[in-house]
């Protein structure tokens, strides 16, 4: 269930590109703290970059990203890396290291390639949330409403509707 949930996701973004124009892809927003709607592409594409680079070695680091500039600045470049994740979610599960340095401070946390995947759809429905901010000051484009919300939240909702 998690990876059709997570091409699903990615799937939204990839539609979500195929209406988007230069300028309402790279333009800063006001709403985002002058960040683009392409930063934050760029940043939902990266990380799951790197748990498919990082993988074989087995030690996940997503401070390791190339910060590509062409992906935040070209749709059709998103779009490609984003087809590329897609094709390439399907692995064993299997124990990761997951390294960061936070204040300065080197940790590692076990993990393993399942929960990364789940960290990774659940920072990609957060991006989401705050690309909808943009999106939706542009009433040309259209998104699901449920666009950028937590799988949990649209769970809930729907008890509380029944």
């Amino acid at each position: 269930m998690l990876i059709p949930s997570i091409e699903n996701t990615l799937t939204e973004l990839s539609d979500l590109l195929s209406q988007l124009t230069k300028d309402d892809f790279s333009c800063p927003c006001h709403g985002l703290s002058n960040a683009t709607i392409g930063e934050h592409m760029r940043h939902i594409i990266e990380l799951f970059q790197c748990l498919e680079n990082q993988y074989e070695s087995g030690v996940v680091n997503y401070d390791s990203r190339k910060r590509d500039y062409a992906i935040q600045t070209c749709t059709e470049t998103a779009k490609l890396a984003i087809e590329t994740i897609k094709s390439n979610l399907e692995k064993p599960n299997k124990s990761l290291i997951l390294h960061q340095i936070i204040d300065g401070e080197t940790i590692e946390i076990e993990s393993n390639y399942n929960r990364e995947l789940l960290y990774n759809l659940e920072h990609c429905i957060h991006h989401q949330a705050l690309i909808k901010v943009a999106v939706l000051q542009n009433d040309s484009i259209k998104i699901d409403s449920n666009f950028g919300v937590a799988r949990s939240t649209i769970e809930y909702r729907k008890q509380c509707a029944q």
